[in-house]
């Protein structure tokens, strides 16, 4: 597959509880983040969807098809299956893994080509550091930690380490993390520290989002402070890091700077935190809401 940008990572089956409702839905990094850019205005920007679930499950990529998204499917033996349990602050989770898939291997994604890689890592083995070192020379490479910061223990989700972080980091162009996952991976309270060490490690554009607080983003030895855009409301949290991370890059593909891209990236991951499932809103809902900020400031 050759694209502008590829997202390459496990459709889940995830069961989402809030104080209000209880859904069950597909999920994960690479659902997020292809429906969201699928309903983004693309300007000539072509997407394309590496997955890997079980054949049981395959309505999950049947429905994307069907709404114009291309995707590859590497068979796995399991779909991954999360439960995601939210307090009345959306910003705290629990979660719980019930099933795991297939890890994916070089041979998995050796013709994968595009200008942004982005890797939807759910859990710690999900891309090795081969794997990551081969796609690096295959496109700017775009990774979340969360999933390298998960350990599977009787269901239940523990906090780690990144077990060889420092090797695995010097590929990776762009890294989203939170303030949780930074301190983790960097031992620093700080966050500018953390932002720093990581760039040490070889980060070029680190992407660190505070929920409700706003994003930080550092590249270049400088950094960049998006503020939070309000929400009228707060119906699902789930994905909107995912969300933020498919706007960010969707407007570095179309050659945005870093403070546009990041202004872009906060009002569509809010635009998100107000419905359940992906990001469902035009381009033009989140550059209105980009402008009504910009008039309320």
């Amino acid at each position: 597959m050759k694209k502008d940008i590829i997202c390459i990572g496990h459709i889940t089956k995830d069961k989402i509880v809030t104080p209000r409702t209880e859904v069950y839905m597909p999920g994960g990094t690479s659902f997020y983040f292809s429906y969201g850019i699928n309903n983004l205005d693309r300007k000539g920007i072509s997407y394309g969807l590496v997955t890997s679930l079980a054949a049981e499950d395959m309505k999950a990529v049947d429905d994307m098809r069907s709404v114009g998204i291309e995707v590859e499917v590497v068979p796995s033996r399991n779909t991954v299956y999360f439960e995601n349990i939210y307090e009345e602050d959306s910003n705290k989770r629990h979660q719980r893994v019930r099933a795991k898939a297939d890890p994916f291997t070089t041979e998995n994604i050796k013709d994968v080509q595009a200008k942004y890689i982005v890797l939807g890592t759910l859990l710690a083995d999900d891309f090795s550091v081969d794997v990551i070192k081969q796609l690096s020379a295959q496109g700017i490479l775009v990774v979340d930690a969360q999933g390298y910061l998960r350990e599977v223990r009787d269901e239940k989700v523990y906090a780690i380490d990144w077990t060889c972080k420092e090797e695995a980091l010097q590929h990776i162009d762009i890294l989203k993390v939170n303030e949780y996952e930074i301190e983790v991976l960097t031992g620093k309270k700080d966050l500018r520290e953390g932002c720093i060490q990581l760039a040490k490690w070889g980060v070029k554009e680190v992407l660190l989002t505070l929920g409700s607080y706003g994003s930080i983003i550092y590249a270049d030895k400088q950094f960049y402070e998006i503020p939070a855009y309000k929400p009228t409301d707060e119906v699902d949290a789930t994905g909107c890091g995912d969300t933020y991370v498919m706007g960010y890059v969707y407007k570095r593909a179309q050659g945005a700077g870093i403070l546009e891209a990041g202004h872009f990236a906060a009002a569509v991951s809010t635009l998100k935190l107000e419905a359940s499932g992906p990001f469902k809103g035009t381009e033009q809902e989140v550059q209105e809401r980009i402008a009504l900020s910009l008039r309320q400031a």
